[in-house]
């Protein structure tokens, strides 16, 4: 299956209209024709089967005949994860996270951050091609890049957790999490949280954890996060 995205949709729209870059795609690559069926989800959600009625590849138009709702899964997870020196790795991250299944994410600058400057509309477009790849109805979160200090003083309910490098006590990722439950995990950059950092955590109810006996790069903890995350609650 083809899935398309299209954040405007509503259960009360009955048509569809495709830009011209995907119209093309869909004529042209696809080969796709009138009368052919589509399936296009709003990223919240919503799954829509739509019946081709015109097709050029400068304009292509569906009339919507079936929608579907489809719930989300039973447990939630937030990822702050400093940026990458690399933007590319940031980029990975971002993908491969959004194929596994995650709810939220935020850039966090962090004391040792290298990169400071987020563009938000290239990551936004690759977790858009992520969740179609996947088959997800649901778009993940990119919130602003935000400083560790401020994201900390938020109001969250979440079971709040640190991953971090110092030899200190600390418990497993797969011992501590609580299955069905709404987390949020802060995964630090390549020079690791600063002492002040994890301080502040810890007196705001993170608790610390480790990710394997290995040291790992951002987006490499970060991943294995979310897996860990999502094989528990399998």
């Amino acid at each position: 299956m083809q899935l398309f995205y299209n954040n405007t949709l509503t259960i009360s729209n009955t048509e569809i209209k495709f830009s011209r870059e995907e119209s093309k795609h869909i004529t042209k690559v696809l080969r796709k024709k009138e009368g052919d069926l589509l399936h296009i989800t709003n990223g919240n959600g919503h799954l829509f089967i739509a019946r081709i009625t015109f097709s050029t590849p400068s304009q292509c138009i569906a009339i919507i005949e079936k929608s579907e709702k489809h719930y989300r899964k039973n447990y939630r997870l937030h990822l702050a994860v400093a940026p990458t020196k690399m933007n590319d790795r940031y980029e990975w991250f971002l993908e491969k996270a959004t194929e596994i299944g995650i709810d939220e994410i935020t850039p966090i600058i962090c004391d040792h951050s290298e990169r400071k400057v987020i563009k938000l509309e290239r990551l936004e477009r690759i977790m858009q091609s992520a969740m179609k790849q996947s088959l997800q109805y649901y778009l993940p979160i990119l919130n602003p890049a935000i400083s560790f200090s401020d994201f900390i003083k938020q109001q969250n309910k979440d079971q709040l957790l640190i991953a971090h490098c110092e030899e200190t006590k600390k418990q497993s990722l797969k011992d501590i999490l609580l299955p069905k439950s709404n987390t949020t995990i802060l995964i630090g950059p390549e020079g690791d949280f600063s002492t002040k950092e994890i301080e502040l955590a810890l007196t705001s109810g993170y608790l610390p954890i480790t990710l394997g006996k290995t040291r790992l790069r951002t987006e490499t903890a970060a991943i294995t996060a979310v897996h860990s995350v999502s094989f528990i609650n399998l």
